[in-house]
């Protein structure tokens, strides 16, 4: 089976908003509602407001496989939490404030990533071809613009956790975050590429 990554951008202008949101309107992720909600009530007007761009993984079909949304952010990183070496490489892209201990960085950020649970072949695709298909697109920017950091944000679930350290993502922890609002406290990783 051959997936075809396609930037929601590029699907606006070629079958316009209508069919677009239509099509977000039957992706359903059972294991996480937020990423459910995001593609079907915020994906196109993101998009649109240029905050962040959803790039589809589609099928032959062109049926909705997964997806995952890039934006650039900047990151405030904790010398603290890191290791001499990740120290050194992240002096390559920003100065440590030594009144603060931290970093502050312009950075890419992997802001939701997640599979359609409605597909019925899921499991065709897996997490790590996704964050290929995610790599190929930020070391394409890259490319044209710099940087060489990305970062993201999930929940504290082992198996979460597991899939992003894996030596085939090469993510590494640098802090964690407590959301009030949604009572779920929030592992913060970053990788260098």
């Amino acid at each position: 089976m051959n997936f075809n990554v396609i930037n929601i951008i590029d699907l606006l202008n070629s079958v316009g908003e209508k069919e677009v949101s239509s099509a977000l309107s039957e992706f359903t992720c059972s294991k996480n509602p937020e990423i459910e909600f995001f593609l079907r009530n915020n994906a196109i007007d993101f998009a649109k407001r240029k905050i962040s761009v959803t790039h589809l993984i589609l099928d032959d079909n062109a049926q909705i496989v997964a997806y995952f949304t890039l934006t650039h952010k900047p990151a405030n990183i904790t010398a603290s939490n890191l290791s001499k070496s990740a120290i050194k490489t992240l002096s390559r892209y920003a100065i440590l404030d030594k009144d603060s201990n931290s970093f502050n960085i312009s950075s890419f950020l992997i802001a939701q990533f997640g599979k359609n649970s409605a597909y019925k072949d899921s499991n065709k695709l897996s997490g790590n071809k996704m964050m290929e298909f995610c790599f190929e697109i930020l070391k394409s920017v890259q490319k044209q613009v710099g940087g060489g950091i990305v970062f993201l944000e999930c929940e504290d679930k082992k198996q979460l956790l597991n899939f992003y350290q894996h030596e085939s993502n090469k993510f590494r922890i640098y802090g964690e975050r407590y959301s009030e609002t949604e009572k779920t406290k929030y592992i913060q990783l970053l990788r260098f590429f």
